[in-house]
């Protein structure tokens, strides 16, 4: 699925519930990115059990934890999710959406909503 899809092309309720709280965020995460199944990233195997952290998968045989947001635009991201969802929204509606607008709505300094437009517009998941 395309990532800017994904948000795009869902209904305004469903997207309320998703963004209700950061539990609903990550569990919605988890399940786009790992819709094709499972792959460690160190090792290759497609066996996991529940990694450490919420919404995580531990790989059964090297170890390795990946939790949702790892190798996604929301990777590192200072904010919470719901308001980083809220902007991925945004921007996947309209592209051309400048930093400063998404300031304004968001009440979210205009540098971190450059940085995470920058990371949703060369998403991998995008194409």
């Amino acid at each position: 699925m395309e990532f800017n899809n994904v948000f795009s092309d869902m209904a305004e309720a469903d997207f309320a519930t998703i963004i209700s709280s950061q539990e609903n965020c990550l569990a919605f995460l988890a399940t786009i990115k790992w819709q094709e199944g499972y792959f460690c990233k160190k090792c290759g195997h497609d066996n996991f059990c529940r990694g450490t952290f919420p919404y995580s998968r531990r790989c059964t045989r090297c170890k390795y934890n990946e939790s949702a947001t790892a190798f996604t635009p929301f990777h590192a991201c200072h904010i919470p999710l719901p308001d980083a969802f809220r902007i991925a929204r945004e921007i996947c509606c309209k592209p051309k959406v400048s930093t400063w607008e998404l300031k304004r709505k968001t009440n979210i300094r205009q540098m971190t909503c450059w940085k995470l437009k920058q990371k949703i517009m060369n998403s991998h998941l995008k194409d």
